[in-house]
């Protein structure tokens, strides 16, 4: 009970904590602001035979210069990650390449983008963002995965409408990430009970297997994640075709577990200017993550 007052008290307070001690507290799931500082997490987890995702931190950009830098910069972190034969791949927000104001700006830097990391030899993902573009994105990706193979996705299973989603992909294999989804949508639209959406993201993980899709699946539960390997193992998956990714900093007893019981772990790294922001979010919806900020800070 103390602690659950605890955690109120310090979200209340996220928006007035000082920068300093606001950056300590999301040091353990943040790379850090700069491409150097990814890189160096990535390397690390490398070394402990772990692939990751680079994320630049950021989103809902208004202004096309914003835009063009935000794909500079995504450039210059798949150009990084070739360059230090790392097993990565860069993953990008929709509105961070401008779908809100310019459904064309956005398909031209994702293209451009795309260009860039075939010529690397690698993959890069469009990201889901909230249900307000879905069906942007889902018209987006389709475009793209018209002209690049080299292109993956991610899908929500909180939302009603994924299983149809599923069933409008392309035929041949593409690269799903399979989310639960953190966005809190309306009761309309989406299952807000843990356990229904649970259910609803193993039959999209099952609905994408027999449909020959390739897919990551993006869960730091346990018992989900059980589930999950029960279904590729039923069907007999072949272990290039699923993998976990994780949040860095979050629950990595299970990726130990994971690697060790032969299955391929991904660790997202975000890193960026805009970090704070995305702390105040991860806090928001991560209560186990808040949890053990608590007990560090304060010795509970």
């Amino acid at each position: 009970m103390a602690l659950k007052l605890l955690e109120k008290l310090v979200l209340k307070a996220l928006p007035a904590i000082p920068g300093p001690l606001m950056r300590r507290l999301s040091a353990r799931y943040i790379a850090g602001e700069t491409l150097d500082q990814a890189l160096t997490k990535a390397h690390e987890l490398a070394e402990r035979g772990f692939e990751s995702i680079i994320d630049l931190l950021g989103e809902d950009i208004s202004h096309e210069s914003e835009a063009r830098a935000v794909l500079a910069s995504y450039k210059s972190a798949a150009s990084a990650l070739h360059e230090n034969k790392l097993t990565s791949y860069v993953s990008i927000k929709p509105t961070h390449f401008g779908l809100r104001f310019s459904k064309a700006l956005a398909r031209e830097l994702y293209g451009e983008l795309l260009e860039h990391c075939a010529s690397l030899g690698q993959v890069a993902r469009v990201e889901m963002e909230d249900h307000t573009t879905t069906d942007d994105t889902l018209e987006l990706f389709a475009d793209l995965r018209g002209r690049y193979e080299n292109v993956g996705i991610v899908l929500q299973s909180r939302l009603f409408r994924t299983l149809e989603d599923i069933d409008q992909l392309p035929r041949e294999k593409i690269d799903v990430r399979m989310v639960k989804g953190i966005y809190l949508e309306p009761a309309s639209m989406a299952h807000t009970e843990p356990q229904a959406i649970r259910d609803a993201f193993v039959e999209g993980l099952t609905r994408l297997l027999d449909n020959g899709h390739t897919v990551a699946l993006a869960t730091h539960d346990e018992s989900l994640a059980a589930r999950s390997l029960h279904e590729i193992k039923t069907r007999s998956i072949a272990p290039e075709r699923y993998c976990f990714e994780v949040l860095l900093g979050v629950q990595q007893r299970l990726w130990n577990r994971w690697q060790d019981g032969g299955h391929r772990v991904r660790v997202y790294i975000p890193y960026g200017p805009e970090w704070r922001a995305y702390s105040q979010r991860r806090l928001n919806k991560n209560p186990e993550i808040l949890r053990h900020l608590i007990r560090n800070v304060f010795g509970g």
